[in-house]
């Protein structure tokens, strides 16, 4: 059996394999945080967004608006291996939003094109390998035009490509007019290989409710898959209080991973709000261990 990672430290995480950081997750019983990055600007210049969230007390980190085919990180320069660099300053698993876009979804709003760098096809997953992400994350930011039915297809080749976790879901609409919460699709996503289902956080998108996603989560651990709520609607830069909030609320329902998004200045969550959160969802002895554990241990 592996280590819960609220006990684990750098020398644990490079020895995981996905099955193991799974379990490690699942073992910690709703007390890991994902913390969401901006990856082309910082909020401390020489310093990586991620270095930021590690140091207040994420365990895990992902990365948004990262083109895989020219992968650059505002605060590292002159790296060959940009990823395994980042790992090794951090000592964390880290992640990639890769986003499977729908070019016939009907849209709520004006559609945002993105690099092919940034979406999820066989070529970028194959990339995220190569790269050293320890898990990809399908989801879809604002206007986008991500849509459930692109998620299942983007699930399929994923699921025989891609060697670490996968995630899988919206936390919010992405500009696509459908239901963001979707009982049906998330049978789908779970049958075509997701290992972490993503869900909007109670609090954040409206009408999503503590029973929607109570149910979301019951039907996840019935089948073995882990939930992760989002915060990805710039509610990231509420008061702490309002965070304190809702993170009691998903603790509630029941979900293995609670994220924050990117939305402070800088592309990275206010750091009160990480270790708010921290304290929140696993107190002060655990936040303390998360901050002050040495990339050394």
């Amino acid at each position: 059996m592996v280590k819960r990672l609220l006990n684990c430290y750098a020398s644990d995480f490079e020895k995981m394999s996905k099955e193991d950081l799974k379990q490690s997750i699942k073992a910690s019983e709703g007390r890991t945080i994902l913390s969401e990055n901006v990856v082309s600007v910082s909020a401390s210049p020489g310093l990586t967004n991620s270095e930021i969230a590690r140091a207040f007390g994420a365990d895990l980190i992902l990365l948004n608006g990262l083109d895989l085919m020219h992968p650059e990180i505002s605060g590292i320069e002159n790296q060959s291996q940009p990823i395994s660099y980042l790992k090794k300053l951090i000592g964390r698993p880290v992640g990639v939003n890769l986003e499977p876009v729908d070019e016939s979804a009907a849209m709520a709003e004006d559609k945002l094109e993105i690099s092919k760098g940034r979406q999820a096809f066989q070529e970028t997953f194959e990339k995220a390998n190569e790269l050293g992400f320890d898990f990809i994350c399908l989801t879809g930011n604002p206007g986008t035009g991500v849509s459930n039915t692109e998620i299942n297809k983007a699930l399929k080749v994923a699921k025989e490509t891609f060697k670490g976790l996968i995630i899988a879901g919206k936390m919010h609409g992405a500009g696509v007019s459908e239901s963001v919460v979707d009982l049906k699709a998330i049978e789908e996503f779970i049958s075509n290989g997701a290992d972490i289902i993503l869900l909007p956080a109670v609090g954040t998108v409206p009408g999503v409710t503590s029973d929607m996603i109570i149910k979301a989560v019951q039907l996840a651990k019935a089948n073995n898959v882990l939930t992760l709520s989002a915060i990805g609607t710039s509610q990231e830069t509420s008061d702490p209080s309002t965070i304190r909030d809702i993170a009691l609320m998903n603790k509630i329902a029941g979900v293995d991973i609670q994220h924050i998004g990117d939305a402070g200045y800088g592309g990275i969550a206010p750091y009160q709000n990480i270790i708010e959160m921290s304290k929140t969802i696993r107190g002060e002895r655990h936040t303390l261990a998360r901050i002050a554990g040495s990339n050394e241990r």
